[in-house]
């Protein structure tokens, strides 16, 4: 049963918290950046909207997940799209089957009533129309206001956002009004041999040690050559190829089964940095 919450004669459903058991491997850093964007330190301090930014898969949606772990709040994530419109960010109309319009509050939204964590991931594939809605949420403002629903809605103490961003060639150039509301920047890059290993280790735990050390090797290979080959792909890989040498079809062969893993899940190309590992 969703939660409702009336507002001025409007009744909203609001969205439930993503559950997400999540681990935090290295790159302490990083998690202490983030978390110190979220603190208030005065009554007259306000948290920071924190842009975790790096190349697709090198864990910003896991850092966010972990930093509001270690605060103990419920997690919301809004999946931004190049089709993201403004009232998906914030309250939707939706007709029931019985003609009634409801009105669905997101994710976001929901997390700012909740004083919870809104994480906005790949914040940069939104378009500025979509920015917009978001502009008095994220200064000292700190509400959001529905046309569509026709309410105002301000921001529980509790509530903190972070919008992850890709660094790739698949987005939009940030406005600068909202690049501006969107500080600190969080750079993430490719984790380190042991911190990848550990990862690896940690989504595999049924995995032998030449398994994760194999698949290892090849990223980093990979991540010397700038490949975008991530941490996803390593586990994608390993346990395909743990699934093949368990079907048997390719006999005892664990070498070989992680070739045809490597090129089932990356293609041809990604063979060649097998050649040094």
């Amino acid at each position: 049963m969703s939660q409702t919450l009336d507002v001025d004669g409007v009744r909203l459903y609001l969205a439930h918290p993503d559950e997400i058991p999540v681990t935090w491997i290295g790159r302490e850093d990083a998690l202490r950046a983030l978390i110190a964007a979220w603190q208030v330190i005065d009554p007259e301090d306000r948290p920071m909207h924190p842009r975790p930014l790096g190349k697709p898969g090198v864990g910003k949606t896991t850092l966010a997940c972990a930093a509001a772990k270690s605060l103990g709040r419920p997690i919301y994530i809004f999946q931004a799209t190049m089709d993201t419109r403004p009232e998906d960010l914030l309250i939707t109309p939706v007709v029931s089957a019985g003609g009634e319009i409801r009105y669905v509050a997101s994710p976001l939204v929901s997390a700012l009533i909740q004083g919870g964590v809104c994480i906005l991931d790949e914040g940069n594939r939104m378009s500025e129309r979509s920015w917009a809605s978001l502009a008095p949420l994220l200064d000292d403002r700190r509400y959001i206001e529905s046309i569509v629903a026709g309410i105002k809605l301000q921001a529980h103490p509790d509530f903190r956002l972070v919008a992850t961003m890709n660094d790739d060639a698949s987005t939009y150039e940030l406005p600068e009004y909202i690049h501006s509301r969107l500080q600190p920047r969080i750079l993430l890059d490719f984790p380190d041999e042991e911190e990848e290993r550990q990862i690896l280790a940690r989504h595999l735990p049924f995995a032998d040690e030449a398994i994760l050390q194999y698949v290892t090797s090849f990223l980093q290979e990979a991540h010397g050559a700038d490949e975008l080959y991530t941490v996803r792909d390593g586990i994608n890989i390993a346990r395909y190829a743990l699934k093949r040498i368990h079907q048997q079809g390719l006999g005892d062969s664990t070498e070989a089964a992680l070739r045809e893993s490597i090129l089932s899940v990356l293609g041809e190309e990604a063979l060649t940095y097998l050649e040094e590992t």
